[in-house]
């Protein structure tokens, strides 16, 4: 088996998710670039081997679970295995003009869309991916959060937190929360899984609207892939250090 090491970056077609299967593929990682858009995906995968990065592309809906399974099975005959799962891919739902979402007056099929992909997803992905990475010597897990997922920052009247998102924040909030259940039962293996905050990065996902780049975005999810063996697991980072849940 190659000693190359193997990442997978869910939602890596763009954005964040690219910069991430960007910044492995230049720490010499192999890359499969998980996105649901085809021409997209292969767009993608075009770039990043342009610019020398080994990257290859994963049709992959995580709301799909045969598309799961498959995109399972097309790493095993790819790769043999699976070092590093970015758990990327996430919507934020439908918002009002001022990108907000009130919960007086939440759709709730729109909640339950948010939820199958934020959390559900994930799920789907990472128990779809652990025979994978467990063949690994050195596996890592990364949750793409947000600090409005901190409860104890949407909770402080004197942090300015932004918009109420009464869908999006606690569907990160309920992935953080599945984040340490998943480093409680990798407790004592050698699986890290830890959540990370990208911050707010100016791409579509935001409307363009914010201060930092996807490159600065993506530095805290590849520093928590590329951890170092005893290094920190069911904990939840950004730029400056922990993040109170």
């Amino acid at each position: 088996m190659s000693e190359t090491k193997i990442a997978l970056v869910t939602g890596a077609n763009k954005g964040i998710g690219y910069e991430i299967a960007t910044g492995l593929g230049a720490l010499g990682y192999r890359v499969g670039v998980g996105a649901r858009d085809g021409a997209r995906r292969e767009s993608a995968v075009e770039k990043l081997r342009a610019a020398g990065v080994d990257a290859f592309a994963v049709p992959l809906d995580v709301t799909g679970g045969q598309s799961v399974t498959d995109a399972a099975e097309l790493i095993e005959r790819q790769a043999g295995r699976l070092d590093v799962l970015v758990n990327n891919a996430g919507i934020s739902g439908e918002t009002d003009p001022g990108w907000a979402q009130d919960p007086t007056t939440l759709d709730l099929d729109m909640v339950r869309t948010v939820v199958e992909t934020n959390v559900i997803g994930v799920i789907r992905v990472t128990n779809a991916m652990l025979p994978l990475l467990r063949r690994s010597t050195s596996p890592r897990i990364v949750n793409v959060s947000s600090a409005v997922a901190s409860l104890t920052r949407q909770a402080d009247p004197d942090i300015e937190i932004g918009p109420i998102m009464a869908a999006y924040s606690p569907s990160k909030s309920f992935l953080n929360a599945v984040t340490v259940q998943y480093a409680r039962q990798f407790a004592g293996t050698n699986i890290l899984i830890n959540a990370a905050c990208p911050g707010l990065v100016a791409t579509d996902f935001t409307g363009f609207h914010g201060p930092r780049t996807p490159e600065q975005g993506a530095a805290t999810a590849i520093r928590l892939a590329t951890l170092p063996d005893g290094g920190p697991t069911g904990s939840f980072f950004e730029d400056d250090g922990v993040i109170p849940w």
